[in-house]
């Protein structure tokens, strides 16, 4: 470079300023530009592929099986052998050599790609931002994007989609088909991606679109003519059969206007209300034993239902508060829910959303309706083996109403009716709620006893377990804790430990206590419920009993005397820590209910207190008994797995 002229400060300040442009990312992004519009000769530089690129950047399997899927049918159906690629292994500086790039992308947080594409995302982004890339930089490349993502998401709904198809076509690339939006909570992904797929393939076979996705003329693309080639690897399918969280999904608009979704309503009218349950979502549910109420809520029988009908023993909550597991109903009015939980036990399989925004059922006839879905359950077990005939009797009255089956039941606008409808049959009721609605806890009527999920003790680790909808989601789940402080009834923190994710926060979990005062915190252990496109839990999360156990002490002894473990079930992993000043009388916990004495209180109208219909629990059920919680009345139950032969023990 020559020296600088003997001219004035404003000249030498140009020549700096030029210094300064010229930066090592200057120079980076002028290096990558001239790389890229150098035109390869056959001596030097690599030859134009003949194979369509299929890129997938997946964060729960969804997108990753619908490539998969996308790969099969272009290799059958129009003989071109593509396979499906993630895109955190492609070099973005192949891409003047690609005749067509076919994508299928979801939306990370905060209307982010995910982590696998983020590499990719920067470079389409930084190279349509900087003006010697121009917009001819991939003016020989066709394009089509598939988004994955949820509407429940509001603004940032395939957001990640959109920003690709946008740099691309700033660099001069050809959107050869209209960018598809699935909704993963709208009702039928599975169709949406097959008419966007189909038209994929008529492109593949060298019939052209025209820009509202109509077949037009072919421009002489023609891709069953190009070279055949060959790949080893084995493609990796998704499950045959399985219905994942993001397969249950609403048809997308064509197009976004201004930021904004504009199109017909999946499951619905362009104004209409639409009902919650779609086909799809009722037939996953139904396939797993679920009763669908209406159009959105729904009622199952549990497994310890059926155990206690044949003296098998009841579940945790028989132990710690003395409910009769064999007439417990399990049941919600709402199964949409603000979270998606990474231990989900229904692997997603229920709708979410942020507000009521369905068609709404009657309160009465939601309870008759769950009421007349549960006799009937448990009258199918008339004549199972080792059902005791007083019990199946007594099974056809419910006296209690677990409100947690799935879903938010707190989003559903008449709960506090659908609680008097079941306290007035005197069914008592349990009601678990996710910690992102306070305002719908303050203005609960009285329940038998309301808990409170507390899944991690941190906003990090909150957002990852729960993987929330609300962006305010911290700020909504401590003033959750707050407005549970507020209620008189009995009141509990759950929290599922989870080894990997949250068991390690006893220290955070100290510091949630004084938020809330619960009566009670139940500590339980994730359950397993196999592998899941949508949940990366493995056994290795699973603590064992003895985890608990020792997570319950510490963080009893955190509380400086407020609470001390009570009671457990091993059998459930499980272990209840109780408030010390109102449960533990004359060196006796009262940790089970007098549920007549809480019909009494709820039926005078007056206030009442939770100390106001406690009862004794048994020494069976106290932590440290040598029955870990499993009720002497009962029978012990011991299956040999190894060769599916029972014995009792």
């Amino acid at each position: 470079m020559p020296p600088f002229p003997a001219a004035t400060t404003a000249s030498a300040t140009s020549h700096l300023a030029l210094l300064v442009l010229l930066s090592s990312s200057s120079l980076f992004f002028l290096y990558k530009s001239i790389r890229l519009r150098r035109k390869p000769s056959p001596a030097t530089g690599p030859a134009r592929t003949t194979t369509p690129t299929l890129l997938y950047a997946s964060a729960t399997g969804t997108s990753k099986a619908l490539a998969a899927r996308l790969s099969s049918r272009l290799t059958a159906d129009a003989g071109v052998p593509i396979r499906a690629t993630d895109a955190a292994s492609f070099d973005p500086d192949d891409l003047p050599s690609v005749p067509l790039l076919l994508l299928v992308l979801p939306t990370h947080d905060g209307g982010a790609p995910p982590p696998s594409a983020a590499f990719l995302a920067r470079w389409l982004e930084e190279s349509a931002a900087d003006f010697r890339a121009g917009a001819l930089l991939l003016s020989g490349l066709r394009f089509a994007v598939f988004g994955v993502g949820s509407r429940a998401y509001g603004e940032t709904f395939n957001a990640a989609a959109w920003s690709f198809s946008q740099w691309l076509r700033a660099l001069g690339a050809v959107e050869v088909v209209p960018l598809v939006e699935g909704d993963v909570d709208g009702g039928d992904l599975e169709a949406v991606f097959e008419d966007w797929s189909g038209k994929v393939l008529r492109v593949v076979k060298g019939e052209e679109l025209n820009n509202e996705g109509a077949l037009g003329e072919s421009d002489g693309l023609d891709l069953l003519e190009l070279e055949e080639e060959s790949d080893d690897d084995d493609e990796e399918e998704a499950e045959a059969g399985e219905i994942d969280m993001e397969d249950l999904a609403g048809k997308a608009p064509a197009r976004r206007q201004n930021g904004k979704v504009e199109g017909s309503l999946a499951n619905g009218g362009q104004n209409g209300v639409k009902e919650m349950v779609t086909p799809i979502i009722r037939t996953s549910l139904e396939k797993q034993g679920y009763k669908i109420l209406g159009s959105h809520s729904g009622v199952k029988i549990c497994r310890w239902t059926k155990s206690q009908l044949r003296g098998r023993g009841g579940c945790y909550k028989h132990s710690f508060y003395g409910i009769e597991s064999h007439r417990c109903m399990e049941a919600t009015p709402s199964l949409a829910c603000a979270n998606k939980c990474v231990f989900c036990w229904r692997h997603h399989t229920n709708p979410v959303g942020k507000s009521w925004k369905w068609k709404m059922d009657d309160p009465l006839d939601i309870v008759n309706g769950a009421i007349d879905q549960h006799t009937k359950m448990v009258k199918q077990m008339k004549g199972v083996p080792g059902v005791k005939p007083e019990r199946l009797e007594e099974g056809l009255s419910p006296r209690h109403c677990a409100l947690s089956l799935v879903g938010e039941p707190i989003m559903y606008p008449e709960i506090n009716a659908l609680v008097d409808e079941l306290h007035r049959r005197h069914i008592s009721t349990f009601l678990v709620t996710n910690a992102q609605f306070p305002e719908k806890i303050k203005t609960l009527k009285p329940i038998t006893q309301l808990y409170v999920s507390v899944d991690a003790a941190t906003k990090e680790s909150l957002k990852a377990v729960d993987r929330p909808l609300f962006s305010d989601f911290w700020e909504r789940f401590l003033d959750s804790l707050k407005s549970l402080h507020e209620k008189d009834q009995r009141t509990v923190y759950r929290l599922t430990l989870v080894k990997g994710w949250n068991a390690e926060e006893i220290d955070a979990y100290a510091k949630l206590l004084s938020l809330g005062q619960p009566d009670f915190i139940e500590i339980k252990g994730v359950t397993y419920c196999g592998s899941s496109a949508t949940s990366k839990l493995t056994m290795e999360n699973v603590p064992w009993h003895s985890d608990v156990k020792e997570f319950s002490e510490v963080l009893a002894s955190k509380s400086g005397g407020v609470y001390e473990v009570a009671c457990e079930h091993a059998h459930s992993c499980c272990v209840l820590l109780a408030k010390v000043d109102k449960f533990k009388i004359n060196g006796k916990w009262h940790t089970w209910i007098d549920y007549d004495r809480f019909h009494e209180l709820v039926t005078s109208g007056k206030p009442f207190k939770s100390q106001d219909y406690m009862a004794v629990t048994p020494s069976w059920a106290v932590y440290g008994a040598e029955e870990g919680g499993f009720d002497p009345d009962q029978s012990r139950f011991k299956k040999e797995r190894r060769h599916g032969t029972a014995a009792l023990g």
